[in-house]
């Protein structure tokens, strides 16, 4: 009796009408955090101190007090202390202009130069700290920046909060426990815009005190948002633009190129002293942002696009404009 070779018994299967693997997401980048030191082949730190744009109060350093690997579990500490150091980061046009000193210390690292992917789902479990001035994010920015400068070829936030557990007039309770996600896009600043919106429909219990998966899945021409597994906000390509030359004949631009991951804890700055009660707290520091795992999943069966393996739960909210414009 003749023996098939797989190729030809896979196809004879086929022909009987055996049903094919659906398309599924595969792990192809994480980091467990296991081990007592952050894994160098997979992150690099951030040393600034120009307040990301923000008015941030912060310098970043690539220092164990502000950044660790304990017990599987990283650690971003934001604490007070007086820290002198250089102004903008190494990748940043303006590199070399000088240093500056601030009054607290962070803790940021990112895959820039390491790794970095177009379409797929990122994941991290989180436990997020709380305090009027706490900012931490889990986002993404485009890797060669090929339609320009920000935010010609966009920015993603998979995950921010601010002020968590202070007092909220418009929150549930009356308390200050929503993350958010946002797409920055747009023109040259003034001409810059993005869509965002906050997780109240989904009603997250005490983000500060809990461990929480935060997750975002992008397709060409899609990108929807979670919060342990429920989706909080989705949008399409014709909901952002970029005014890049390069984007013509490119329906999907700017969100159409490889883009690495950042996890940052911010101190201070614009969107926190701006919202809720405003102000800053000294008292919220010094704080952590812990981070148990972060993973990068793509789709099996459609690398190109991955549209197959989309979540298709509904959703039928509407993202929100620019919180600034509330602020006029």
């Amino acid at each position: 009796m003749a023996v098939l070779a797989p190729a030809l018994l896979g196809a004879g299967l086929a022909a009987c009408g055996a049903k094919s693997e659906p398309p599924r997401w595969e792990t192809v980048w994480s980091d467990d955090f296991d081990g007592d030191t952050l894994d160098r082949t997979k992150w690099r730190a951030e040393v600034s101190c120009w307040g990301g744009g923000n008015n941030e109060r912060q310098c970043y350093t690539d220092r164990p007090e502000n950044i660790s690997v304990e017990g599987g579990v990283l650690k971003l500490r934001a604490r007070p202390e007086v820290y002198t150091g250089p102004l903008y980061p190494s990748h940043h046009k303006d590199a070399r202009q000088g240093e500056a000193t601030r009054a607290y210390t962070s803790g940021k690292i990112m895959t820039r130069g390491l790794a970095s992917w177009r379409y797929g789902r990122f994941s991290a479990r989180i436990k997020l700290p709380a305090g009027q001035g706490a900012w931490p994010a889990f986002w993404m920015m485009p890797a060669d920046d090929f339609y320009g400068p920000w935010p010609l070829s966009g920015e993603i936030d998979i995950m921010e909060a601010v002020n968590l557990e202070t007092p909220c007039a418009e929150c549930v309770g009356g308390v200050e426990r929503r993350s958010s996600g946002a797409l920055h896009f747009g023109g040259l600043a003034p001409e810059n815009t993005y869509l965002h919106l906050k997780t109240d429909k989904t009603k997250v219990e005490g983000p500060a005190n809990e461990w929480h998966v935060f997750t975002l899945e992008w397709g060409e021409g899609v990108i929807q948002w979670f919060v342990d597994g429920k989706i909080f906000m989705r949008l399409k390509s014709d909901d952002w633009h970029t005014a890049s030359l390069k984007a013509k004949g490119r329906p999907f631009a700017p969100f159409d190129q490889p883009f690495y991951l950042i996890l940052n804890l911010a101190v201070g700055g614009n969107l926190p002293e701006k919202s809720n009660q405003g102000g800053f707290d000294d008292a919220a520091f010094p704080a952590e942002m812990l981070v148990d795992w972060v993973r990068v999943e793509q789709c099996t069966d459609d690398i190109e696009t991955g549209l197959a393996c989309l979540s298709k739960q509904e959703w039928s909210g509407e993202p929100q404009g620019p919180w600034e414009k509330d602020q006029l």
